[in-house]
């Protein structure tokens, strides 16, 4: 299921043919801690497939099928880490490997990847996108 707000904000907001997704971390959260201290890169990629799993949840939630979605437009990924990680883009791909599995090129998108001093809940990896729709 998606998961709810943890704030004053909506997960998603359309306007024309654009979706924007807030942050999203997983849902639920299943593992938290620092990429590069408490967690390895690869279990930072998980969570951010975790994540993408969270996204296609209120992606298809309000939209009703993800079979509306066109392709991802942006895509930005933010990563608990210590100062000295640098594998930031590796942690992200989890999250876009999925949605090419998902979308195929559709969904690849231009990104960022960028570590992060902290996250909320002390999640290791929050991602937001914009999305077009058919």
């Amino acid at each position: 299921p998606p998961a709810t707000p943890m704030g004053t904000y909506v997960e998603a907001a359309r306007v024309g043919k654009l979706m924007f997704l807030a942050g999203h971390g997983e849902c639920p959260v299943t593992v938290t801690g620092k990429v590069g201290a408490t967690l390895t890169t690869e279990q930072g990629a998980a969570s951010a497939e975790r994540v993408g799993l969270c996204m296609l949840a209120t992606l298809k939630r309000e939209l009703g099928s993800l079979d509306r979605v066109k392709r991802f437009v942006r895509v930005q990924g933010l990563v608990n880490a210590t100062p000295d990680f640098t594998q930031h883009p590796q942690v992200v791909n989890g999250f876009s490997n999925l949605m090419v599995l998902a979308f195929g090129d559709a969904g690849k998108a231009p990104r960022a990847a960028v570590g992060v001093a902290s996250l909320p809940m002390n999640i290791p990896v929050e991602i937001e996108a914009v999305v077009e729709l058919k």
